[in-house]
């Protein structure tokens, strides 16, 4: 089987609540090969979605597999399969950076002198070699997400879940991390998945995306083809008028951002005719003195995803 065929996780309406509160509703997805990205606002459901995805948590309903194991019934074998980075810190103090790596290993399923082989080679390629023998306690934050990715690929896993993988990092740390992840997801034949509220990070990484939205789905492809989406952008700038004009753009299904150097960002649905637009300014003598095209980004997506009632 080829690896653009794989699928390496397949969900089939997935719902979970938290008593009254509906984290996930009817969540259907199927992703394979490469790096995927999944983004959502706070409370979009990603971190439920995630631990689901590690059998952490059973769904209230739906059906689901990772890696061909159900993720009812078989969860103690996804997680031995998958390799997993968490937000936060998952380090023991008092413990090396080897021993700890070697440990997880072993708790993955690996024999002891194969975990402790493998702990050395993983932290050589995280770019922690030299401070291999160092206590955790005195590892910078940069250090610590270097060896939480380490511990996540020590046991060869063909799935990897990373869950915020550049938080606190300045922007060389970040560089660092990013381009780790794309070697990985690049030449070690390992598939990706990231959670991540930074799209830069996303769109220079991932090939493909899932926008989560109020617990359900709300874009999910290629970036390449969500990045086609159904309004196009337009950059406008104004002067005069009494602000109707603005309202009416709204009223026509047009959604108006103001940058802060006064540019007017206007996402206009497919088909609307742009002599409308000047037709209503003209009805409000608003002057347009610019208007021209622009190219849509993951964050202009982002928002019109999110901008959507689920």
């Amino acid at each position: 089987m080829s690896a653009g065929k794989t699928v390496d996780i397949e969900l089939k309406d997935i719902a979970y609540s938290y008593g009254p509160i509906e984290a996930l509703r009817g969540v259907s997805l199927s992703l394979g090969a490469g790096a995927t990205g999944l983004l959502g606002p706070n409370g979009a459901g990603k971190s439920t979605l995630l631990r689901i995805l590690l059998g952490f948590l059973e769904p209230d309903s739906g059906e689901g597999r990772v890696l061909g194991y159900d993720i009812r019934f078989e969860r103690d074998d996804i997680r031995r399969r998958v390799g997993y980075m968490p937000e936060d810190d998952c380090l023991l103090p008092g413990m090396d950076a080897v021993t700890f790596t070697s440990y997880l290993g072993e708790l993955a399923g690996m024999p002891r002198q194969e975990a402790m082989k493998r702990a050395h080679d993983v932290l050589f390629y995280v770019g922690l070699g030299e401070a291999r023998y160092r206590f955790l306690e005195t590892y910078s934050a940069g250090m610590k997400q270097r060896l939480k990715l380490a511990q996540a690929l020590v046991h060869d896993p063909p799935l990897l879940f990373l869950d915020e993988p550049t938080a606190n990092l300045d922007p060389r740390g970040r560089t660092d991390i990013l381009e780790l992840i794309a070697d990985i997801a690049a030449k070690k034949d390992i598939r990706v998945l990231i959670s991540s509220h930074i799209l830069s990070d996303i769109e220079s990484v991932c090939s493909q995306a899932v926008i989560l939205n109020k617990g359900r789905v709300a874009a999910l492809g290629r970036l390449a083809d969500l990045r086609q989406p159904n309004f196009n952008l337009f950059e406008m700038r104004v002067k005069g008028g009494s602000g109707k004009f603005l309202k009416d753009l709204t009223g026509l299904g047009c959604r108006v951002e103001e940058t802060e150097d006064g540019l007017l960002r206007v996402f206009m649905p497919v088909g609307l005719d742009r002599k409308k637009v000047f037709r209503l300014a003209a009805e409000d003598r608003t002057q347009i003195r610019h208007f021209l095209p622009s190219r849509t980004s993951l964050e202009d997506l982002f928002a019109q995803s999110v901008g959507v009632e689920g």
